[in-house]
């Protein structure tokens, strides 16, 4: 039991939320219930804590904007400034990829201070410091996202424990002019014996193949060549896998009635699960904040749950930035990455704030 879950997990999950509707993906699925579920917990907030519950609309405006544009442009300027400024229109296609949670963050905190500017009875910090429990959640969230989508992903292990990421794999593969009907990645169960210990997998890719006017000699030839380099020139097949290069493609063709099953025997780097850690680190942080509003609600100093928020989560973050792959190669040379770099501000912010708040004392109760 404690071996197999120990073991190393192939993982190559559809990012469409149903298979043959590609537009519902499960990111984004994520990314809004991150904020239908936050709407919900702040009317009860703003309801048990006697404020409009009809603002909490306005909130929400403010606060999608805020991470949209925020998580985007961070990325702009943190990570590819030169990519990006050199053709702005590129800045407008998230749908391309590319968002940082330290640029969301500085954009939420400017936004909520202009909407408390806006909102008479609402101070700044006694507004962040309700969004702060629901942002965590979403969070959470969204790098339950990030694994759907097999990226953020983290360095190699070094063991046989830990994820193996094939899905980029799978998509280079339905490049190849083969008619494919199926790509799937699985853990063998019958290629133990090739475990050395040092996080190179066994992993197999099953592949359906319609037969049209392929000869089974004719397939043979074309896989060996075209999947052989599909496996061992592409950036992200040597970032994931481990298919040895001077060695023949290892696979198996089985001949039926209306196409081929091909097996193709090969490897795969073990890397951290570090979407997990950072979901699991934000689900707990978003339960210690949320148990301390019920218990205290207004009696709260203002700043302690914006203070604890930014100490814990890029506390958590600069902790998992050591397991996780740069996200670009200019990080390669750094002793500490920039999310590492960005964290370090946020989290001396957080103990400003929770100094100030406990120096401050819970509010005593109303009589």
């Amino acid at each position: 039991m404690l071996e197999s879950f120990l073991s190393y997990v192939v993982w190559d999950p559809n990012q469409a939320v149903f298979s043959g509707f590609e537009r519902l993906r499960w990111y984004s699925l994520l990314f809004a219930m991150g904020f239908i579920i936050s709407q919900q917990f702040m009317v009860y907030f703003f309801r048990k804590e006697g404020q409009d519950e009809a603002l909490v609309d306005k909130l929400t405006i403010y606060m999608v904007l805020a991470t949209i544009i925020g998580a985007r442009l961070g990325h702009v300027l943190f990570y590819e400034p030169e990519k990006y400024l050199s053709n702005p229109i590129d800045i407008l296609k998230v749908w391309e990829g590319g968002l940082a949670s330290h640029g969301a963050a500085i954009v939420i905190l400017f936004a909520l201070w202009v909407y408390s500017r806006r909102t008479p009875g609402q101070s700044y910090l006694w507004v962040v410091d309700r969004i702060v429990i629901v942002t965590a959640m979403t969070g959470a969230l969204i790098r339950v996202g990030n694994l759907m989508n097999s990226e953020i992903g983290g360095k190699d292990t070094g063991t046989d424990s830990g994820f193996v990421f094939a899905r980029d794999a799978e998509e280079i593969l339905e490049t190849l002019k083969v008619p494919f009907e199926s790509i799937e990645a699985y853990k063998p169960s019958d290629r133990a014996n090739e475990l050395q210990g040092n996080g190179i997998v066994p992993v197999n890719f099953e592949l359906r193949i319609n037969k049209g006017n392929f000869s089974k000699e004719d397939l043979s030839s074309i896989l060996e060549r075209d999947i052989k380099y599909a496996l061992t020139q592409f950036r992200s097949s040597k970032e994931y896998l481990a298919e040895p290069v001077e060695s023949p493609l290892n696979f198996e063709i089985k001949e039926e009635p209306t196409g081929y099953l091909v097996t193709v025997k090969t490897f795969g780097r073990t890397k951290y699960p570090t979407q997990i850690y950072e979901a699991l680190s934000y689900f707990v942080i978003f339960l210690i904040l949320l148990s301390l509003w019920v218990k205290y609600k207004s009696r709260l100093p203002e700043g302690l749950l914006l203070g604890l928020f930014l100490i814990s989560v890029f506390g958590m973050r600069f902790v998992w930035e050591f397991l996780k792959e740069v996200q670009v190669d200019f990080e390669q040379s750094m002793q500490f990455n920039m999310g590492q770099l960005l964290s370090i501000p946020l989290v001396i912010i957080g103990i400003i704030l929770v100094g100030r708040a406990l120096k401050n004392g819970i509010k005593p109760e109303k009589s």
